[in-house]
């Protein structure tokens, strides 16, 4: 029994190029064209994961399950009766691959293709626009690797839908199902792990879309503490030290301000100390994260 990848056979790597392509592209056009209609799920796992981060509801990501289950059905079917000769979309083991590493090759692909959507498409960021492109991109290396051995399913809807058309249901299509499902936990776990961490905050240039955005928090900001006395800290490691004018009209209104606090004094000498060397404006320092 042969493996196959899309209805093709993957004995030769002119076919499996031929196979990746055409799911990563198809996931890019259906993913760009109802992402902001359905969020462009077309998996169980995907959903499941959804869930699982919290940007999904259950209720509703067991609605969209169903539907899945339903268009996976609905799918192979059409296909199988507008396209002429025998339906090959099964998603089965080949090369020699037992159950065991069947199992966890799915488990493994859908991981690291439900991490993509959960970094590219659950995350807002600047380009999140273009997050089909990365998620389709995800789905081709995908079938790539996993082609030969598995089929690639990484989606128990498609697996399913396939097995329903052709009646056929070999004794491992369970992999088709625990595997997607333990990897979707398993992209959620890092997930979560990667939202602990704030790894947002590892790097310094970041700019207020990045991950921590998403919760309202600018970087630029957030890295700069407020001591007590409501001065920010100085303990970065690197600032940039530039000179902005102040107009005299700020300048006023911050006399009054140190006026209520008790400080008129000594800054409007500092100000009369200015006008006489004939300066016209003041100059604050403004710390810009690098």
């Amino acid at each position: 029994m042969s493996a196959t990848t899309s209805g093709i056979p993957s004995a030769s790597p002119s076919a499996l190029l031929y196979a990746a392509l055409c799911v990563g592209f198809s996931l890019v056009v259906s993913a760009w064209v109802f992402f902001r209609v359905t969020s462009a799920l077309f998996s169980p796992a995907v959903t499941l994961g959804m869930c699982l981060v919290g940007s999904l509801p259950w209720s509703r990501g067991a609605c969209i399950a169903i539907s899945q289950m339903l268009g996976g059905m609905t799918a192979a079917g059409l296909v199988s009766c507008v396209f002429p000769g025998e339906l090959r979309a099964e998603t089965l083991l080949g090369n020699g691959t037992s159950i065991v590493r069947g199992f966890f090759i799915e488990a493994l692909l859908t991981s690291a293709f439900v991490f993509s959507v959960f970094m590219l498409a659950a995350e807002k960021h600047k380009g999140t626009f273009i997050a089909p492109i990365g998620i389709g991109l995800a789905l081709f290396i995908a079938q790539l690797v996993g082609g030969p051995f598995t089929g690639a399913s990484l989606n128990p809807a498609r697996s399913f839908g396939a097995a329903v058309a052709t009646h056929h249901f070999p004794g491992y299509h369970w992999i088709y199902w625990f595997g997607p499902l333990a990897g979707s936990l398993l992209a959620a776990g890092i997930y979560k792990v990667v939202k602990v961490l704030e790894v947002e905050t590892a790097h310094a240039v970041q700019g207020p879309n990045f991950l921590g955005h998403r919760r309202g928090v600018s970087n630029s900001s957030a890295v700069l503490p407020t001591s007590s006395d409501g001065r920010k800290s100085q303990s970065l490691p690197k600032e940039i030290h530039t000179l902005d004018p102040v107009p005299e009209s700020d300048l006023e209104k911050g006399i009054k301000t140190e006026e209520d606090a008790g400080d008129a004094g000594v800054l409007a000498a500092s100000t009369d100390d200015s006008r006489e060397s004939g300066h016209s404006h003041s100059y604050k320092r403004v710390i810009e994260v690098v």
